[in-house]
């Protein structure tokens, strides 16, 4: 199953598709051949055989690095993983009201605009204060609604610093269909960004393999070759240019990890403020001590990444309607914007 862009905070454990280990079992060299769900419900217990089964049907079941059905006969040396979409809870959930920002809501899906610092999974660092501890808390009065099932929850991810959209899925069939639909790349999903930068073409796509960067665990990194990582593409479009700074619209084909991100890096153009790939740094402009307390300021302005999760679209899962939901700019990044859109302005002008 495919994610989005995902908590680098939380990830320790993720590949680069986002996906997270949660049990692994080596067969021993005298294995004889056996069903990989009857393998698995006899070493985990008080785990059903349909339960296994459903795992497999949704690609967590690994075998050797590889997703494969229930039907499949594990051989001596085997190395089976069960793998989710989410990092493992080693702690009960506790709800907490903390306030949700609900754009849509019906029987079968929640859409939530998600602020930035607002970390989505608990995990290493982040035990609680997070959306699933808020959605425990929302959802504290629906008996059909465990937020520690993974057959229910976030369909997808953003960092904790990204601002915007994410999709609820409230019932099990509704996670599998949105989960489809985020892999067979038919969702709907626009960001805004401000990078460093004269982005020359107004549109372009960029298209590389996307993983874990082979010197620094910590970061994504761009494999145009395509011998490592996952195929990802990314189109942007640009909407305003500062001089320095250019505002894009990116539209996502794939969900990798900090694809946007690595993406943009990747063809020179550094999210602004990002700290993790060096847009931190004042990459564009002139050495005047003016200038660096101009650009010190948009830092303080919006203290993270300046990415926002603007639109998402998808299909219900129930109706077959297609939705679209759309979101405002937050204000950290609208007064950012803004100021560089005045030392745009005054800069044509003459006065900086």
């Amino acid at each position: 199953m495919s994610t989005e862009e995902i908590l680098f905070d939380e990830e320790q454990c993720a590949d680069e598709n986002g996906m997270y280990e949660h049990f692994r079992f080596v067969a021993d060299k005298g294995q004889g051949l056996l069903r990989v769900d009857k393998f698995l419900v006899a070493r985990m217990e008080g785990t059903s055989r349909n339960r296994v089964q459903q795992s497999a049907e949704a690609g967590c079941i690994l075998v050797n690095g590889k997703p494969v059905k229930s039907n499949y006969r594990v051989k001596p040396d085997d190395v089976v993983t069960i793998v989710m979409d989410r990092p493992r809870y080693e702690n009960e959930i506790i709800p907490q009201d903390i306030p949700l920002d609900i754009v849509y809501e019906d029987a079968d899906v929640l859409v939530i605009n998600k602020p930035p610092g607002f970390v989505v999974h608990p995990g290493h660092g982040n035990k609680d204060g997070t959306l699933v501890n808020a959605l425990a808390y929302y959802f504290r009065n629906n008996p059909d609604f465990d937020v520690s099932d993974p057959r229910l929850g976030l369909v997808h991810r953003i960092d904790k610093d990204t601002s915007g959209l994410l999709v609820v899925a409230k019932t099990p069939n509704a996670k599998t269909s949105l989960g489809r639909q985020f892999h067979d790349k038919t969702t709907y999903r626009r960001y805004n960004a401000l990078v460093w930068g004269k982005v020359e073409k107004d549109e372009g796509r960029i298209e590389g393999n996307i993983g874990r960067d082979l010197r620094d665990r910590l970061q994504m990194a761009v494999f145009p070759n395509g011998e490592y990582g996952k195929h990802a593409v990314t189109h942007y479009k640009v909407l305003e240019r500062f001089g320095y700074v250019t505002l894009v619209e990116c539209r996502l084909e794939t969900g990798r990890t900090h694809q946007i991100r690595v993406h943009m890096k990747h063809i020179g153009h550094i999210l602004f403020n990002d700290d993790r790939y060096g847009g931190t740094q004042m990459l564009k402009g002139v050495s005047t001590a003016k200038y660096r307390q101009f650009v010190q300021n948009c830092f303080d302005v919006c203290p993270r990444q300046a990415l926002h999760a603007k639109t998402l679209g998808f299909k219900h899962p129930t109706t077959g309607e297609e939705l679209h939901f759309n979101s405002e700019l937050p204000e950290d990044m609208q007064k950012l914007i803004e100021k560089w859109r005045v030392y745009s302005t005054d800069k044509e002008k003459g006065e900086n």
